[in-house]
């Protein structure tokens, strides 16, 4: 049974006996695998076969490629799936049970009352605070430029992308502060390898491991500062027309009750953080990406110069930015932002010949999925062409999911394209960004996918006008 990548792919006829001992031995190795990016542990054939069965540990799990086996997977039998228990335990002691992990009735009701926030007309409203917020940046790389002129981009992009989430979903409240807040999410984003790599191991939850303190704490902080925002908010005796108004004024629909104040924190810092993480990240990388590839950044900017609008006064400008949004999901295929789905089967789930029974994980490798053979021609090329009308009309809609599938798709995906699409309008054309580093940085899995190290890049200005 020969090992690929890291975890060992399952062939017929080994015994327990020597696949436990196969397992064991190469359990050091996983481990440091995981723990710097469980990207580098998927086993090398889910980027060129449609289904891959893995196992691990005792532990077996199904690698589904075939965009037609993913919609049967994500749609047809979405209800015989459950959130994968080593997500959880990463993700539930902050987010708690909001949308994003909850399940059943409960995570209906809540995808329900947040349906209405990112309706089409409700998007557009939101671009002028978006568009001041980029434009805020813009003025402060301006007004301070650092001695080498070099900055951390995306640690930029998340402060811009937090003031975007503060006017559009707690707005009027200027007490959330993106250093303290962004400082937090770091710490606990950086600890949540050891929880996936110990519920794989069947480790209990009371094991310590590095920065489990830090994270616990960050938790803390996370949801003690949305739930004074949640307080204020209250003080103020008037709901309002974002997010956070809807959460205060949403009914449950048998009893009428509000919701539970812990419901209203999870879900607040559920939007709150996965809103201005995943968007700061498609940023960060098209910037970086760019660099790369002057003649695609060229076709941008005379776009963007063509387009000759004022972003706050004219919210549907963004809209006229085809090219742009072309290479916008060029790079969500290369560096998805969200770059694995994982479920667990709680009944039996088919996947073509095969059967995958109750209590076994089913993962959509996302990042493998962009990049696999079988779907996309010279899948490591960087071509905005691809999204190009008709080449993208010609793909299977489920070779490409940089926001999931199924019911559970992300909600704010109209949102996030065009908040990028705005902070994108806004910045290139003021700025050259350049490298630090030649080399393209390694995509690192942390729950997100985080450029290892940050990303390092010279802002420097192309003009004044």
């Amino acid at each position: 049974m020969p090992a690929v990548g890291r975890f060992r792919v399952c062939e017929p006829g080994q015994t327990p006996l020597g696949e436990a001992l196969a397992e064991v031995m190469l359990l050091p190795s996983v481990l440091a695998t995981m723990l710097r990016s469980l990207i580098e542990a998927w086993p090398q054939q889910i980027y060129t076969q449609p289904l891959v069965t893995t196992r691990f540990l005792g532990r077996r799990t199904t690698y589904v490629c075939s965009p037609g086996q993913i919609r049967s997977l994500m749609v047809d039998q979405a209800d015989a799936l459950e959130r994968e228990p080593f997500m959880l335990r990463a993700l539930a002691p902050a987010l708690g049970a909001g949308v994003l992990t909850a399940d059943g009735p409960h995570w209906r009701e809540q995808r329900r009352t947040a349906v209405p926030m990112f309706r089409p007309d409700r998007v557009r409203s939101f671009v002028p605070a978006m568009a001041r917020a980029a434009e805020a940046t813009r003025a402060r790389w301006r007004g301070d430029t650092p001695p080498d002129g070099t900055r951390d981009i995306l640690r930029e992009m998340m402060r811009t992308t937090f003031d975007v989430i503060v006017a559009t979903m707690v707005s009027g409240d200027d007490q959330l502060e993106v250093e303290p807040f962004g400082r937090a999410m770091d710490a606990y984003l950086g600890q949540t390898s050891w929880k996936i790599a110990l519920e794989m191991l069947h480790a209990p939850a009371w094991v310590p491991h590095p920065g489990a303190r830090a994270g616990a704490a960050a938790a803390r902080y996370l949801r003690a500062e949305v739930g004074r925002t949640i307080a204020r908010r209250r003080a103020r005796a008037e709901p309002g027309a974002d997010l956070l108004g809807l959460l205060l004024e949403a009914r449950d629909p048998e009893t009428g009750q509000p919701l539970a104040d812990a419901s209203i924190i999870d879900n607040l810092l559920t939007f709150v953080a996965a809103g201005h993480e995943t968007t700061a990240l498609a940023l960060a990388w098209t910037f970086r990406v760019l660099a790369e590839h002057p003649e695609v950044e060229r076709r941008v900017l005379a776009e963007m110069a063509a387009l000759d609008a004022d972003l706050v006064a004219d919210p549907e400008a963004a809209d006229r930015l085809p090219y742009t949004r072309q290479v916008l999901l060029e790079v969500m295929r290369l560096y998805p932002p969200a770059p694995l789905i994982v479920r667990r089967a709680k009944a039996p789930v088919r996947l073509g010949d095969m059967t995958v029974p109750a209590g076994q994980s089913i993962h959509v490798p996302v990042y493998a999925l962009h990049r696999h053979a079988l779907l996309w021609d010279r899948p490591d090329l960087f071509d905005p062409d691809r999204f190009a009308p008709d080449r993208a009309a010609a793909r299977d809609r489920y070779a490409y999911l940089p926001f999931g599938a199924g019911p559970r798709v992300c909600i704010g995906m109209s949102l996030a394209l065009t908040e990028c699409l705005v902070i994108l309008a806004t910045l290139l054309p003021a700025f050259r960004f350049v490298p630090e580093a030649a080399e393209m940085p390694r995509a690192q899995f942390r729950v997100t996918l985080r450029p290892e190290g940050g990303l390092r890049m010279k802002v420097v200005p192309r003009h004044v006008h």
